[in-house]
């Protein structure tokens, strides 16, 4: 009897699960996800300053999945998960499984204690939300260029929290718009972006080099960072920090934090202090031999620090995940997981990065290239899945 499989989430690490585990012979994989693609978030901040469209930063899962023989994906929410009879309920019908993976993600979280932060501000872990900012980034650029030649308001962002999203994001934006007024030698120019850093400096925890780096591109490109505050309030029209300072605001992105999504928050599984599921050495959520959680759903700590949420760690995530699936199938002891970041790249603008992979170093225009190759490779893998999966059903 063949193995059933469900693949609960579409992100880096759902799919990557899937793409390891789809040569497995005898088994069934279902994925389910509330969106028919596959969110490349990466690449996100490009997509935000015109680098890439739609196309360049999704992957329909209809036909990636139907590029293997055994997957099938399944555009609904999962509401809950019985563990104790092995199946899954979504809003549709219950789906049973012999093995289940949770890859459910996270999403940003708006924090009830900053007053008007999730009525007035974006978050970009969702492809909506960062479509939605993105058409009004562009409509207010629109305005400055019909105000040229009368008074010209300046356009002020404010972005919450320097880590990596908010920092990429920040100098992203800050490159877009200066190309945008050079190319078109506009008077109205006025664009503030300002970068607010809860810690003494930005990217915490990250390599002190590659931070300097950082810092010294956001300057150049003439970025505000504030360290050592926090956003305490959103209006309409501001931010209050909290050393009292007001803000004028046209356009607020929130990256100050993230939370497990609403399914991991109502299954019975152990969590950890922040709502993450717990995993053991092997992947597994702890107490279930039958059920994995990887990704941004999962908490990995090392030393008493949890592990940064990443591409890089979520794919390895699947990779050890369904590693250990197939070996439970075959009736072979699991390996141990060893996620460890291989490296990190930060982009910062258009023809501009700095990484640190294998423990070298790069800055610059041969960064930047190092990064886009790799973001190239990954998408023309699915792409060339999906395309196949296209012709398998329209055959």
């Amino acid at each position: 009897m063949k193995k059933k499989i469900i693949v609960i989430g579409a992100g880096y690490a759902g799919v990557r699960t899937i793409e390891r585990l789809a040569n497995t012979k005898d088994t069934e994989i279902l994925l389910f996800d509330i969106h028919p693609y596959h969110y490349m978030q990466t690449e996100v901040y490009d997509f935000i300053a015109n680098e890439t469209d739609l196309a360049d930063i999704t992957i329909d899962l209809f036909t990636f999945s139907a590029g293997f023989e055994n997957v099938t994906f399944k555009k609904e929410e999962v509401i809950d998960i019985d563990a104790d009879h092995k199946f899954i309920a979504t809003s549709m019908q219950r789906y049973r499984y012999d093995y289940l993976v949770i890859a459910a993600g996270a999403r940003t979280r708006f924090f009830d204690s900053i007053k008007g932060l999730k009525e007035y501000a974006y978050g970009i872990k969702s492809l909506h939300r960062a479509l939605y900012f993105k058409q009004k980034f562009e409509f207010s650029l629109f305005k400055r260029i019909e105000e040229e030649g009368e008074y010209c308001d300046m356009l002020n962002i404010i972005i919450g929290g320097a880590g990596l999203s908010g920092v990429e994001i920040a100098a992203q934006m800050a490159s877009f718009s200066r190309e945008f007024y050079e190319k078109n030698s506009f008077l109205c120019r006025k664009l503030n972006i300002i970068l607010i850093d809860a810690y003494e400096h930005i990217l915490p925890g990250i390599d002190p080099l590659l931070r300097e780096k950082s810092q010294k591109r956001l300057l150049d490109l003439e970025v505000t960072i504030k360290d050592n505050l926090k956003v305490v309030e959103v209006t309409k029209e501001s931010v209050i920090l909290s050393n009292g300072e007001v803000l004028p605001m046209d356009f607020m992105i929130f990256t100050g934090g993230i939370e497990a999504s609403p399914l991991i928050a109502r299954v019975s599984l152990q969590k950890d202090a922040r709502g993450f599921l717990s995993v053991d050495r092997y992947l597994r959520a702890v107490g279930r031999e039958d059920i994995y959680a990887i990704g941004d759903a999962a908490a990995i700590y090392r030393d008493g620090v949890a592990l940064a949420p990443t591409a890089d760690l979520a794919e390895q995530m699947g990779e050890v995940c369904a590693q250990n699936i197939k070996r439970s199938i075959n009736g072979i002891a699991l390996v141990e997981e060893k996620i460890t970041s291989r490296g990190i790249l930060i982009a910062l603008g258009r023809g501009y990065a700095s990484a640190k992979v294998f423990g070298l170093y790069m800055h610059g225009y041969g960064a930047f290239l190092f990064k886009k190759a790799i973001e190239y490779l990954y998408a023309y893998q699915l792409k060339r899945r999906a395309k196949k999966g296209f012709e398998r059903i329209f055959k």
